[in-house]
């Protein structure tokens, strides 16, 4: 009898079936998201050169004291236009989105949205 997985297991098991098929590349870098219960990170990253091109995370001690929640929608969106205003600075207009094993709904979607309304292409 099979046992049922649990949600970890759930997110892992997405987390490695998406990231067999994204791959990013210093053209096209890859928008990761990692969301804990407390806080979001994200990061663009060339996978073939294998460096952080630029990141963003509600850790920052800019941000930490503006939202006073910071895993939820509001920094999801104050997050996704960080990333996106620091990615352009650097010339990135295109990327591939990698939402990390997550569920394509709440905070990440909004993050998603709110890098494309701020220049990210994907």
């Amino acid at each position: 009898m099979l046992r049922k997985r649990n949600r970890g297991e759930e997110q892992n098991l997405r987390h490695r079936r998406i990231r067999r098929k994204i791959i990013g590349t210093l053209e096209r870098p890859r928008l990761n998201v990692f969301k804990s219960h407390k806080n979001i990170f994200v990061q663009l990253i060339d996978d073939v050169g294998g460096k952080t091109l630029a990141s963003a995370s509600t850790t920052e001690s800019e941000l930490r004291g503006s939202l006073s929640v910071r895993g939820n929608i509001a920094a999801a969106k104050a997050i996704g236009a960080l990333v996106a205003g620091r990615g352009t600075a650097r010339g990135i207009k295109r990327v591939v989105f990698d939402r990390g094993g997550n569920k394509y709904h709440g905070a990440v979607k909004v993050l998603a949205d709110t890098a494309r309304e701020t220049g990210l292409e994907f």
